[in-house]
C-alpha cells in the first residue's frame, strides 16, 4: 500500500464505523496558549474532552497535521541519526467522546490491523498501565489487561509505568493508555546482554499505535479531576505505520520520503543510502525541516525572529546547514516543495495552491541566511581565535549571541569549532538559551492566560451547565433579561455589586459581543427596574459558558436575580460594524490584487479604525495599494446587502468561504457574504448593506514581521474627517508655496534639488577651510593634536570642528594627497557624538592597517569602529578623550611599524 492509500483506508475503517471524518486543523492552535505548535490528533478536541463544547456527534477520525519541536515532545535533535523521528508528521487519530471505551478501541485497533491491514497477528504485542510514583492515586489498568486478553497471551502484554500515562502537557486532558508494538524480528541487532522487549531501545519491537483513555483533566498543581466522560484518543504515526505495511525499517525508505529524498540527492550531486555516515544523516534533516517548513508557511507562520516564526527560522536555517555539509552553496530548500506539492496534492491541496507562495517564502529565508553567514562567520571566527588563545573553549553565552544575535546555528559554531580544535561549552549554551526561552515566554504569555485573579476559574464553576446566548445581531437592546451571577473584582462570587463597585455579571441572554475574530468587544449600559446603573466596560468569555461583563455599578445596586436591561452604546456599534464589513471587503481585495497566498494574520476591528494584518512577502507599491482601495470602494458603491447564514463548517469551507488563520470553528459556524466578492466564515457584527460602509481609506501601511505586512484604514466619519485634514494639510502647502496643486510636486522637488546643492556646497566649504587651517604646518610638528611624526611615517592626527564623517573622509583624501606617504587620524565633534575617520596611503598597506588603528582608538572616546586596511571609521559618545585619542594614534602607528 501507498502512504496515500493508507491514509485513505485508516479513515474509510472508522467511516464505516460511524466516526466522523474530521479535517485536520492547521499547525498554529486556536485559542490554545498552552500550545506552541498541534502536536496531537486530539488538540483540536480538547474543549470537548473537557466539556466545554458540544458537537453534533460523538465519534469522529482524522488525520492530523502535527509538530513536535518544543516541551515534552520535542523531537527535534533526534531528527536525522533517528530513523522514525520527525518534527513534521500526521497523527492518524479516532476519537470517542463519551460514546465507546476501552473495549470497543481496543477491538477496532486489532480488527484494523489485523484483518484490513492484514498484520500478521503472532507479531503483535500490547502494553498497559501498572504504577507511576507520580500518580499514585491511579490504579493498574486491570480492564484494558482483560481486553487485551481476548486477543493476546499474557506474554505479549507488558506492564508499563510512565510510559503508559499519556498527557498532552503540563495541564490538560490525561489518562492512561495502550500501546500496540509489532515486532520485526530477533534478527536485528539489540545492544542489551537480552532484549527487554517492547521497553528496549532496540529496532526489534516498534510501537505503532497508542490508545489514549482520557479519564483526568489534570490542574496547574498536578491535581487529577474527572472528566465529564470517559473518552478515548488515539493516535498513530502515518509515517510509522507506512514504514511496518511496506516492509522497510526506516521511515525515511517509505513513500513519503524517498520522492524528497531523491530530489535532494540530485541536487546535491549525491545517493542517499540510508546510512549513519554524516552525508545521509544531512540528507534525512533536510528532507524532514523541509515538510515542516513547506506546512508552517502554508498553515499562515512566517519566519521571524519571535515566538512561532522563531522555531520556523530555526528548523529551516537548519536544513540549510546542512546542505552546506552536502556542497550546496546555492538556495535549494525552495525546490523541494514542487516535490511535496506533487506527492501529497491529494490529502493537502492547499500546498498546490500556495505552491509559489511558499517557494517564495523559502527562498527569501535561504537568501537573508547567506547574509547572516556573511555577517556572523566574521565574527564566528574571532570568537574562535579568541577560545583558542585562551583555553581552547568557546564559551556558551558567546557561542549563544552569535546564534542568537547573528543567526549562526548552533550546528555551524560546532562544526566550525572542532575544525579549529575549539570546545564548545554546551551547559554554558544551554543556559543562555533557556534564559532567552524564559524572556519569551514572558513576552508572549505563553502559558494560561487569566481575566483577572480567579474570575475564569469562578465563572466556569458557577455557570456549568448555562449556555452562552447572544441574541445582539438584530438589536442593540434587550429587555426582561436576569442576572444569574456576580463575581467580585478578586474572583469571589458575590449576592450583589454596589455603588463604586467593579467586578463581573452574567446574564441569561445579552446582546453585547464579547471580543472575538478581532473584534472588540461592546461597551454600554446595563439597568434594573430599582434604578440601578451598571457602566459595561468589556466582556469575557468563559468557554460555551455565559460571557461575564466587566462593569463598573453607577448607582444602585445590582443583585443576582435581578430583571434587567441592557442596551450596547449604539453608536459605537454602527462604527464597528462599518469596520468588520469593510475588514472583509479588504481582504477580498488584497486577495485579488496580490493573489490567493495572502492570510488574515491577524486584526483588530475597533470603532474607530481597523487594522488588518496578512501574509505577504513585499511591501506593497503604490499602484497595488490604489487598487484594493479602489476595489473597497467599488463594491461600497454598489451598495450590495450583506448576507449571513448558518452552515455545517465543513459544507461551508467547501463552497469557497474563508476561515481565518487561528481562528476555531465548531460544527456550525455562521456565514457572512458580500455576494460576488466576499465570503467568510465569522461570528461578528455587520452592516446590512456594504453602502452603510460610506468610505474607506487606507491611511498606512507597513511591515510588522518577515513576509507580513499590515493595513491600517479607516470607514465612515473616520474616513470623511481624514480627508479633511489631508486637504487642510495639502491648502497649507499650496499656500506656502505659492503654486497652484498640479505644479506642487515640481516646486518641491525643485526646493529639494536646491537644498541638496547648497548642502553638498556647505559640506565642501567646511573641508576647505578645515584642510586650510592646516596649511604650512610640517608634517613633523611634534603637537598632539596637529601633524607629528610615528617613527618614520608621517602622521597627520587633528581635531577638527563642525565636520561629520562624510566630510572627515574628503579632508582625508585631500591630506594623503598632500603628505604622499603617511597616514590620516581626524576626528569631530557633533552635538556631544565623537566621528572618527583614519585613512592610510597604499604604499603603506598592509602593513599599517587603518581598520586595526581605529579599533585601538575608538574605545578611547566611548565607542567602535572598522573597515578596510586603507580607509576606517568609527564613532564614539564621549568628546573629552578626543586629544587623548589623537595623542595615542602616534603611539599605534609605531608600534605597527615595528611589527
Amino acid at each position: 500500500m501507498t502512504s496515500s492509500e493508507i491514509r485513505a483506508s485508516f479513515l474509510d475503517f472508522f467511516a464505516r464505523n460511524g466516526h466522523r471524518i474530521v479535517a485536520s486543523s492547521p499547525l498554529v492552535p486556536a485559542n490554545d496558549p498552552t500550545l506552541l505548535f498541534t502536536n496531537a490528533g486530539m488538540n483540536q478536541f480538547k474543549d470537548v474532552f473537557l466539556g466545554r463544547e458540544r458537537r453534533e456527534y460523538t465519534r469522529a477520525a482524522s488525520s492530523q497535521k502535527c509538530m513536535r519541536v518544543s516541551g515534552k515532545h520535542n523531537d527535534l535533535e533526534n531528527v536525522g541519526p533517528s530513523p522514525r523521528h520527525h518534527t513534521f508528521f500526521e497523527m492518524l487519530g479516532n476519537f470517542s467522546f463519551g460514546d465507546y471505551f476501552k473495549t470497543e478501541a481496543i477491538a477496532f485497533a486489532w480488527t484494523l490491523l489485523t484483518e484490513v491491514w492484514k498484520l500478521p497477528s503472532e507479531r503483535l504485542h500490547a502494553t498497559i498501565f501498572s504504577h507511576w510514583g507520580k500518580v499514585p492515586q491511579v490504579p493498574r489498568d486491570e480492564e484494558a489487561y482483560a481486553v487485551w486478553r481476548k486477543y493476546l497471551p499474557a506474554e505479549r502484554i507488558s506492564e508499563l509505568g510512565e510510559d503508559n500515562f499519556w498527557a498532552m502537557g503540563d495541564t490538560g486532558p490525561c489518562g492512561r493508555c495502550s500501546e500496540v508494538h509489532y515486532f520485526r524480528g530477533d534478527h536485528l541487532p539489540c545492544p542489551e546482554p537480552v532484549c527487554l522487549g517492547v521497553a528496549c531501545s532496540c529496532d526489534r519491537y516498534v510501537e505503532i499505535w497508542n490508545n489514549v483513555f482520557m479519564e483526568f483533566d489534570r490542574q496547574p498543581d498536578g491535581t487529577l479531576n474527572p472528566l465529564p466522560a470517559p473518552s478515548i484518543d488515539t493516535g498513530m504515526g502515518l509515517e510509522r505505520i507506512t514504514a511496518v505495511l511496506q516492509g522497510v525499517l526506516s521511515n525515511y525508505d517509505t513513500d513519503l520520503f524517498r520522492p524528497l529524498l531523491d530530489e535532494i540527492g540530485t541536487l546535491a550531486g549525491a545517493r542517499y543510502g540510508g546510512s549513519m555516515e554524516p552525508r545521509d544523516i544531512s540528507m534525512r534533516v533536510i528532507a524532514d525541516h523541509a515538510r515542516a517548513a513547506t506546512f508552517l508557511i502554508a498553515d499562515g507562520v512566517v519566519p521571524s525572529n519571535e515566538f512561532r516564526g522563531y522555531t520556523l527560522r530555526r528548523i529551516m536555517r537548519r536544513a540549510m546547514t546542512h546542505g552546506k555539509h552536502l556542497g550546496m552553496t546555492e538556495p535549494f530548500l525552495y525546490r523541494l516543495v514542487a516535490v511535496l506539492a506533487r506527492e501529497m496534492r491529494d490529502a493537502y491541496p492547499e500546498l498546490r495552491e500556495q505552491r509559489e507562495y511558499v517557494e517564495r517564502m523559502i527562498r527569501g529565508e535561504e537568501e537573508r541566511f547567506e547574509s547572516v553567514l556573511r555577517l556572523g562567520l566574521p565574527k564566528l571566527e574571532e570568537s574562535l581565535e579568541r577560545a583558542a588563545a585562551s583555553g581552547g573553549v568557546l564559551a556558551g553565552d558567546e557561542a549563544f549571541r552569535l546564534y542568537d544575535t547573528f543567526g549562526v546555528p548552533r550546528d555551524f559554531i560546532e562544526d566550525l569549532a572542532g575544525q579549529r580544535g575549539v570546545a564548545l561549552d554546551r551547559a554554558g549554551f544551554e543556559r543562555a538559551m533557556e534564559g532567552q526561552k524564559e524572556k519569551a515566554r514572558a513576552r508572549h504569555a505563553f502559558g494560561l492566560a487569566a481575566a483577572g485573579s480567579g474570575v475564569l476559574e469562578t465563572a466556569t464553576e458557577t455557570l456549568r451547565g448555562r449556555p452562552d446566548v447572544f441574541e445582539g445581531y438584530g438589536t442593540t437592546r434587550l429587555d426582561h433579561l436576569t442576572v444569574i451571577a456576580l463575581i467580585d473584582e478578586d474572583g469571589r462570587p458575590v449576592p450583589e455589586l454596589r455603588e463604586g463597585q467593579g467586578g463581573y455579571l452574567a446574564l441569561d441572554r445579552t446582546p453585547f459581543y464579547a471580543e472575538a475574530g478581532g473584534q472588540v468587544s461592546d461597551t454600554g449600559v446595563i439597568t434594573s427596574a430599582s434604578g440601578a446603573r451598571a457602566r459595561v466596560e468589556g466582556l469575557v468569555r468563559v468557554a460555551d459558558r455565559p460571557r461575564l461583563h466587566e462593569v463598573v455599578i453607577e448607582n444602585g445596586a445590582v443583585r443576582e436575580g435581578d430583571a434587567v436591561t441592557a442596551e450596547v452604546d449604539e453608536e459605537l456599534r454602527n462604527a464597528t460594524r462599518r469596520n468588520h464589513t469593510a475588514t472583509h471587503l479588504l481582504h477580498a481585495a488584497l486577495r485579488r490584487v496580490l493573489g490567493s497566498h495572502v492570510k488574515q494574520a491577524g486584526s483588530l476591528v475597533a470603532p474607530d479604525r481597523l487594522r488588518f494584518d496578512f501574509v505577504n512577502p513585499e511591501p506593497l507599491t503604490p499602484e497595488q495599494l490604489a487598487e484594493i482601495e479602489r476595489l473597497v470602494n467599488a463594491e461600497i458603491l454598489r451598495n450590495t446587502p450583506v448576507e449571513t447564514e448558518v452552515r455545517a463548517t465543513e459544507e461551508a469551507i467547501a463552497a469557497g468561504a474563508m476561515a481565518l488563520f487561528g481562528e476555531k470553528y465548531g460544527d456550525r459556524v455562521r456565514v457572512v457574504s458580500v455576494p460576488g466578492f466576499s465570503q467568510e466564515l465569522c461570528g461578528g457584527t455587520h452592516v446590512a448593506a456594504t453602502g452603510d460602509i460610506g468610505c474607506f481609506v487606507i491611511v498606512h501601511e507597513s511591515g510588522v514581521a518577515a513576509g507580513q505586512r499590515r493595513i491600517e484604514a479607516l470607514t465612515g466619519h473616520g474616513a470623511l474627517h481624514f480627508y479633511h485634514e489631508q486637504r487642510k494639510a495639502l491648502a497649507g502647502v499650496l499656500e506656502a508655496l505659492k503654486v497652484p496643486a498640479d505644479q506642487a510636486p515640481g516646486a518641491i522637488e525643485r526646493l529639494q534639488a536646491d537644498l541638496k546643492r547648497l548642502s553638498r556646497e556647505n559640506a565642501q566649504l567646511k573641508v576647505q577651510l578645515a584642510t586650510a587651517s592646516l596649511a604650512g604646518t610640517s608634517a613633523s610638528t611634534a603637537a598632539p593634536a596637529a601633524q607629528a611624526g610615528a617613527g618614520g611615517i608621517a602622521l597627520v592626527a587633528r581635531r577638527v570642528q563642525g565636520l561629520n564623517k562624510a566630510g572627515l573622509g574628503q579632508m582625508a583624501d585631500s591630506l594623503k594627497g598632500q603628505i604622499k606617504s603617511g597616514v590620516v587620524v581626524l576626528a569631530s565633534e557633533n552635538g556631544g557624538r565623537v566621528a572618527i575617520v583614519v585613512s592610510v596611503t597604499k604604499d603603506l598597506v598592509p602593513k599599517i592597517h587603518a581598520g586595526q588603528i581605529v579599533k585601538r582608538l575608538a574605545p578611547i572616546v566611548g565607542g567602535g569602529g572598522g573597515g578596510r586596511p586603507d580607509f576606517a571609521e568609527a564613532g564614539g559618545k564621549d568628546p573629552s578623550g578626543i586629544e587623548r585619542m589623537l595623542e595615542e594614534a602616534k603611539a599605534v602607528v609605531e608600534e605597527m611599524e615595528g611589527g
